[in-house]
């Protein structure tokens, strides 16, 4: 068995039918490319082959009623892809919006805990097209987010598909085994019983934080902080419905604006979602004079040797959608960006991630009542998620048909009903924006503003060069 690390075990514990903790990802291909021609038996029998090297998605959750610590993953011995694999076709004229409501349900839909947390969708009809005469096709791969982040995300599509369209599956590898009642709540006993050890080093750890912040905030040099953010009205609870809608960007003029005013990729990610975020609200006459902040995940599997499928920290980021000048704004988002990779440095890659070990099962649900019963429950954390996950730079194969677009989907919260995904794949730079009708009712708005912010970045002056 494998025991789900703290931070993995929380997505369980704090989803509901109005927050289903999913992360899901929308996935263009062209069939054109598949060795002998698409048919749906013949992309079953393929994906059949290939997960016979994902131990990750034949492996279900387990859990005893004596266990004191985090539930584990076991093998699932009555593993059976039909539960998994689903075929659909999209009503005529099977355009981006059709093929968005569809996605949009199956995102809201929680996944059923009694198999492995994962469904993969074959959407045929995209666009009026035979996907048998090599015209478009459409997966939505769906999986609980107990069981990925962006990077093993990432690293699970890697195995899924290959560099060329024709290529033998990976070798096969054994699962996490399997485990009785008795022996899950052994180990959860024996974890629980290290946890005074786990909370001596991390307290420590924390006080050092504490007092590194304050002298940082003294001088201006920490990120943003959390319940400074204006409301918005996408900063509401969250209803069980979900509204989704995509942008793709060219990933070279994301390169130039990079180049031309010397910041990183994530600071331009960054301002085109402040872009557009701003002109958004402003257009409803709803655009705060405070700035908006962000958080924004950032990985730590290179920094820490931590168990678990997530590992990653969180930063807070100023947005600064009170500045009209595009280039203005990115300046000013690259420097406050900076300070606050300087700050989370200091706190250290792995706090939040022993926090939520030496925290027990029975305290996240003690955390989330108290929370939502303060005054604080009303004013906004954050007021959105922005996440950037890099991607292959080459083609990229899934199952015999090239991959033309990648859009990626985070989950939404309460208070934070708003989230932004991208991922750069093959020279493009592919949006995923997900909501709930009832916060957000025309996302379509929002997403189409990107390609707008792009052009408006590429052609506007540096003033450091002025």
């Amino acid at each position: 068995m494998e025991r789900l690390s703290g931070i993995d075990a929380s997505f369980l514990y704090i989803e509901s039918p109005n927050v289903p903790l999913n992360v899901c990802s929308v996935v263009e291909l062209d069939t054109s490319t598949i060795p002998g021609g698409y048919s749906f038996d013949r992309l079953r029998n393929d994906l059949a082959l290939r997960l016979k090297a994902l131990p990750e998605f034949r492996a279900k959750i387990a859990d005893s009623q004596l266990n004191l610590d985090h539930p584990v993953w076991v093998d699932d011995k009555n593993f059976d892809l039909s539960r998994h694999l689903h075929r659909i076709g999209l009503p005529s004229p099977g355009g981006r919006r059709e093929l968005a409501e569809v996605c949009a349900h199956i995102a809201s839909v929680p996944l059923d805990r009694s198999k492995p947390l994962w469904e993969m969708w074959v959407i045929e009809r995209v666009a009026d097209t035979d996907p048998r005469e090599g015209g478009r096709l459409d997966l939505m791969i769906k999986v609980h987010h107990s069981a990925v982040d962006g990077v093993t995300a990432t690293n699970l599509l890697s195995q899924l598909c290959s560099p060329e369209p024709e290529s033998p599956p990976p070798e096969p590898l054994d699962g996490p085994g399997d485990a009785t009642r008795l022996e899950i709540a052994a180990g959860g006993l024996v974890k629980f019983l290290c946890r005074p050890l786990q909370l001596a080093k991390v307290v420590p750890e924390t006080v050092s934080t504490i007092v590194s912040t304050v002298n940082r905030a003294r001088v201006g040099g920490t990120m943003a902080a959390p319940f400074t953010a204006p409301p918005t009205p996408f900063n509401a609870d969250v209803t069980p419905e979900r509204n989704i809608a995509v942008a793709q960007l060219n990933f070279d003029d994301v390169i130039r604006v990079k180049n031309r005013f010397g910041v990183k990729v994530n600071d331009v990610v960054l301002a085109l979602c402040a872009g557009v975020l701003r002109e958004f609200l402003r257009d409803r006459e709803q655009l705060p004079d405070k700035p908006l902040v962000a958080v924004v995940p950032t990985s730590v599997h290179d920094k820490c040797d931590r168990p678990g499928r997530n590992r990653v920290s969180v930063m807070f980021c100023n947005l600064h959608t009170d500045i009209e000048d595009p280039s203005e704004r990115l300046q000013a988002i690259a420097q406050a960006d900076s300070r606050g990779k300087e700050h989370s440095r200091e706190i250290g890659p792995t706090l939040v991630l022993d926090w939520t070990e030496v925290v027990a099962r029975s305290v996240f649900g003690l955390i989330l009542g108290v929370a939502s019963h303060t005054p604080l429950s009303h004013i906004p954390v954050h007021n959105l998620i922005i996440s950037n996950v890099a991607g292959p730079e080459s083609k990229l194969y899934c199952l015999g048909a090239e991959i033309k677009a990648l859009y990626p989907f985070g989950p939404v919260f309460h208070g934070s009903g708003l989230n932004i995904t991208v991922m750069s794949l093959s020279g493009n730079l592919n949006v995923g924006v997900i909501s709930c009708p009832q916060l957000v009712d025309d996302l379509w708005d929002l997403a189409d503003r990107f390609e707008t912010e792009l052009g408006a970045l590429l052609f506007s002056r540096n003033p450091s060069r002025v």
